[in-house]
């Protein structure tokens, strides 16, 4: 392994989330000495963050705890444009309140693991709007569109690969690597900034920005990447059948996101631990050696720190103990999804399907001819059997044994 001299880069070495760096010495030396200020960009499509982005997120929180500045970039501007990256085709256009909105719910999870304020390593948040907005057409082609040739930005993968499948992309979109180039340049001037950090996507992007700040200011700023992440089996992370692990509670619940760590393979278990915990890597590598049933023990810590670092301690130590309920004995946990049934009832596939365990009836059709659906613990064959719940009374749904639900009295 890599020896490193400062805290910085010792640390996001040992947990694993270094994939490429552009200088590493010239890095390590500027943050053994001084406070670096860094900064990772987000866009604001939807009101929640995925965990795809965790990595990232934490990778602020690493640079904070190492003793230097973390920069949330909310890509209020860049927003309107869409990343060209691993697209095939353009995406939609949102309004300015939309995207205002977006922000606005996003900020609650940096909150979260990162110490916001105004000291010397404390984190901001800005938004590039505020300075892409102010860029007239003929000021942005001269002050930086001369130091982009079509020909190299040709060669980006994120153009590459729409060109190569014939997909259209929008000149709008053929911008955003300028722009986010642009933003690097931006902040290095204006705030410090030495460090850009992100997925090993946007390395192109980040090398835009590097050349921009040293041609225009003669500025020695910085790139480092993380590894592609995905899941032992070759899944994307962040992504799973029933859809997007989103870090919101208000998108997801703190039951189902518990469940997702905890139901982890048991091959990433460790690395897991690694990227996105605080539990020091000693515990770490105790943890990742266990083997057999106990590996479970492991996950369920995976599962309370991953959950208490996003979502809070009360939320971790209620969806434990939801799963404790819901699997041990047949108990009914509280932190279930609930659906209210009328007094007329409801068909049996219908109500998987309402409740959100399959995502049509009928997929909810062949998962009861698969005997995977039961009720109150006991298989039930016919998708039309009427579910009637009495006043009082609460019954249990269940699709595998990983989905579980909750019917009660409308």
């Amino acid at each position: 392994m890599t020896q490193y001299k400062s805290t910085l880069l010792r640390l996001l070495n040992e947990r694993g989330y270094i994939h490429q760096l552009t200088d590493a010495d010239g890095l390590d030396n500027l943050a053994a000495k001084h406070v670096v200020p860094g900064y990772i960009g987000f866009d604001a499509t939807a009101p929640s963050l995925h965990i795809g982005s965790l990595v990232q997120i934490m990778m602020l929180r690493r640079l904070q705890q190492a003793g230097h500045k973390p920069i949330v970039l909310m890509g209020g501007g860049t927003t309107r444009i869409g990343d060209p990256t691993g697209r095939d085709e353009s995406r939609k256009m949102l309004s300015d309140e939309t995207i205002d909105a977006n922000i606005a719910s996003i900020r609650g999870v940096f909150e979260k693991l990162l110490k916001f304020g105004d000291g010397p390593t404390d984190a901001v948040m800005v938004n590039n709007h505020d300075w892409l907005s102010q860029l007239g057409y003929i000021e942005m082609l001269q002050e930086v569109g001369t130091h982009f040739t079509v020909n190299r930005m040709l060669t980006f993968d994120s153009v590459k690969l729409r060109l190569d499948r014939e997909q259209p992309m929008t000149f709008l979109e053929f911008n955003y690597m300028i722009l986010q180039g642009y933003d690097f340049h931006h902040l290095s001037k204006e705030m410090g900034v030495r460090l850009q950090m992100g997925g090993s996507d946007q390395w192109g992007n980040i090398i835009n920005g590097i050349e921009l700040s040293r041609r225009k200011d003669g500025q020695e700023v910085f790139g480092l990447t993380t590894p592609l992440l995905t899941t032992a089996d070759g899944g994307k992370m962040g992504k799973t059948a029933a859809g997007a692990v989103w870090l919101n509670e208000e998108q997801l619940p703190s039951y189902d996101f518990w469940q997702y760590w905890r139901n982890c393979d048991d091959r990433d278990v460790g690395r897991f631990l690694r990227l996105f915990t605080d539990l020091p890597l000693d515990e770490i590598a105790r943890l990742e050696a266990l083997e057999g049933a106990k590996i479970n023990d492991a996950k369920i810590v995976l599962a309370n720190e991953v959950t208490r670092l996003c979502r809070g301690d009360n939320a971790a130590r209620t969806a434990e103990q939801t799963a404790k309920d819901t699997f041990s004995g047949g108990g009914l946990g509280d932190d279930l999804p609930v659906l209210d049934i009328p007094t007329e009832g409801i068909r049996l596939g219908a109500a998987c399907t309402a409740i959100g365990f399959t995502a049509s009836n009928g997929e909810a059709k062949r998962k009861i001819a698969e005997g995977a659906v039961r009720l109150d613990d006991e298989p039930v064959s016919d998708p039309g059997f009427l579910i009637e719940v009495q006043a009082g009374e609460t019954r249990k749904l269940s699709l595998g044994k990983k989905k579980h639900g909750l019917l009660r009295p409308a």
